[in-house]
């Protein structure tokens, strides 16, 4: 009798739970952005959300497109200024040859110039790793960016406490 009890305070706890009670994360389809890049941008907006900032990346005018890049060793590029529309470009034979973390690293660095007008920042610990995401890549660093510590880049990226 107590089991059958048990096990009706069970299922009547549980029919009580929601159904998913995890927050999904918003999705957005962004125009003048390559198919490929979409999810990095959605991304982008979201790991924003989870440090409190609301960026919505359909109100900066942005193209981003993967192609070839003619310069050594320049895995992406954002152009912008007063005259011209936020262009980012990712390098084809980088976007071909990474992996989805060194993806995601590169198209946040260049938002962070093309959305949060960061610049470069090329401080270093004193075992040569690049203690920013912003990092020029010129200044002989080791980028770490990877699963173990991108919520370390990702919170000085959005500036969060």
């Amino acid at each position: 009798m107590r089991c059958l009890l048990f096990c009706f305070c069970l299922i009547s706890f549980m029919a009580c739970q929601p159904e998913n009670s995890f927050v999904a994360e918003e999705t957005t389809d962004f125009d003048d952005v390559d198919n490929g890049l979409q999810s990095y941008f959605n991304s982008f907006e979201n790991e924003a959300r989870m440090r409190g900032q609301e960026i919505d990346l359909s109100e900066y005018n942005l193209t981003a497109s993967i192609e070839e890049i003619h310069e050594d060793g320049v895995a992406g590029t954002c152009s912008f200024g007063s005259n011209i529309p936020n262009t980012i470009v990712i390098d084809r034979q980088f976007w071909i040859n990474s992996s989805p973390n060194r993806r995601e690293m590169v198209v946040f660095h260049e938002l962070g110039h093309c959305v949060l007008g960061q610049g470069h920042r090329d401080d270093q610990n004193q075992n040569g790793i690049c203690l920013s995401i912003m990092n020029s890549g010129l200044a002989g660093c080791s980028v770490a960016y990877n699963s173990q510590n991108k919520d370390y880049y990702l919170d000085e990226l959005f500036g969060a406490d």
